[in-house]
């Protein structure tokens, strides 16, 4: 069940890879910072992109129609002190023809280095530009001063970027992401609203208040039948009701993985989490279509069990190895993104941490202090500024109870949600009016001709090797993250 998720890494080899598996120094390049003047109007693209002050090359990967980059990007550890140290950061770019709209797209973790194209960038048919989040491994400072980690040092990352391409890149841009790529995204617009002309943000989640959770209480108690609701349930209380048997399964399987549990504290603590997890991640990648295929708890043996949750929560979630990648996730979310909390009723009496806190899956010695005003800010200026914005959510999507919304001071900016759709939802599920709306949006903010615009369809046939789906990190390891 849950391995199904990672079919997309099948693309690495559909696409394939040719070309230097290094990181290409300028002498490699013959492209310097101090580049001749011959070397600087010359029309290859690579050299263009080469001769960036800062840009050095990882490889180039071969996809029909298009080359793509894989880049690093030299970047201030700070941005507000640019001469106290630098790190590399990877971005990657898909180009098609400096002619054409360019999309700038981040996961908001690290970077996925198969050519693949956002929905955006196919309806558009543009350019791609994609950045890997800072403190997400290799694009981490050495010594890591875990301070430089917020949402201000990531946006002005993207400005840098941006600022040095679109000498190269000079037609319309738009901003996208998917989870926390599209909160990245949207945390760009609020603090360089200047740089983009247009941002599709999908299943973005906005914690405005992060002790204040009630919306996704609500969101549980009514979401798919009442039937579906039971099944998954009692599934998850059984789950804790065995979980003395279950658990030592849980600890074979962590000896024979070398799986250890030192960040969260103990066995026990991780799988508590990982079954607290099992509804939520349940109705995030899957839906009432597969309900069915959740055993029965009352007759489901042990084994049947164990294995339903790791489906869809994930045993390895919560081990020091599940975590060490997601650690600067799990930072922000503890300093300023916060977390989602939900009550789960019918659990009372089998629990025995609840749900645990954003820092309990952080190293301990990595210091951190929650600023409850910065998703304010950021929910106060949407509200109040968002223009040429397109917030897409899933029905049935759990992170999608807690929106970004629009006041009067928005324009030409909306919220849309795809009916029945899980953390994948994108454009194409929309009701058909909303998605001709949101498609002649998009085209229309890219500059493209009024034709275009007005047929509302996207410029790029679907192709299923490089259009990926909106969640692309469906493919991590589970846990509570968007």
């Amino acid at each position: 069940m849950r391995k199904s998720l990672r079919w997309v890494l099948s693309l690495s080899v559909l696409i394939g890879t040719v070309g230097s598996t290094g990181v290409a120094t300028a002498a490699d390049t013959e492209t310097t910072s101090s580049t001749t003047a011959a070397e600087s109007q010359s029309t290859d693209i690579k050299d263009r992109i080469l001769a960036i002050p800062g840009m050095t090359l990882i490889e180039e990967k071969p996809y029909a129609g298009y080359r793509y980059f894989v880049l690093n990007y030299e970047q201030p550890i700070d941005h507000h002190r640019p001469w106290a140290g630098t790190f590399q950061q990877r971005i990657s770019i898909l180009h098609k023809d400096t002619d054409r709209p360019t999309v700038f797209r981040t996961s908001g973790y690290g970077l996925n280095t198969t050519p693949s194209r956002t929905e955006p960038t196919r309806i558009i048919d543009g350019n791609q530009v994609s950045m890997e989040y800072r403190f997400f491994t290799p694009s981490r400072p050495a010594p890591a001063d875990w301070s430089k980690l917020d949402i201000w040092q990531a946006a002005s990352d993207q400005h840098r970027i941006y600022t040095a391409l679109k000498s190269i890149y000079g037609k319309k841009w738009l901003s996208t992401g998917a989870s926390k790529g599209g909160m990245t995204a949207t945390y760009y617009e609020r603090f360089y609203p200047r740089d983009m002309d247009g941002v599709v943000a999908y299943v973005a989640p906005n914690d405005v208040v992060n002790n204040e959770d009630s919306a996704y209480d609500r969101f549980f108690e009514t979401v798919g039948t009442k039937e579906c609701r039971d099944r998954l349930n009692n599934m998850q209380r059984e789950a804790l009701v065995r979980r003395e048997p279950l658990e030592k399964k849980y600890e074979a399987w962590a000896k024979e993985n070398g799986s250890t549990f030192n960040t969260v504290g103990s066995l026990d603590k991780a799988y508590e989490a990982v079954v607290l997890d099992f509804v939520w991640g349940f109705w995030q990648y899957y839906g009432q279509d597969v309900c069915d295929q959740i055993p029965d708890a009352a007759t489901a043996s042990d084994d049947a069990v164990y294995e339903t949750i790791d489906a869809y929560s994930g045993w390895s979630a919560y081990t020091d190895q599940g975590l060490e990648y997601y650690t600067p996730y799990y930072y922000q979310a503890a300093t300023e993104l916060g977390s989602p909390t939900i009550k789960q009723p019918h659990l009372d009496g089998l629990t025995r941490y609840g749900y645990q806190p954003a820092r309990s899956f952080v190293p301990s010695e990595i210091p951190m202090k929650f600023k409850p005003w910065v998703m304010k800010d950021v929910d106060n200026w949407v509200r109040h500024n968002a223009n040429h914005m397109l917030f897409v959510y899933g029905g049935n999507d759990p992170w999608g109870s807690e929106k970004f919304r629009l006041g009067k001071g928005a324009r030409d900016s909306f919220v849309y949600v795809a009916p029945g759709a899980n953390h994948g939802a994108n454009v194409a599920g929309l009701v058909d009016a909303e998605k001709a709306n949101a498609t002649a949006r998009i085209l229309a903010w890219a500059g493209v001709d009024a034709p275009a615009v007005q047929a509302a369809k996207p410029l790029a046939r679907f192709d299923a090797r490089i259009d990926k789906p909106v969640d692309e990190d469906a493919t991590r390891e589970y846990g509570l993250r968007p």
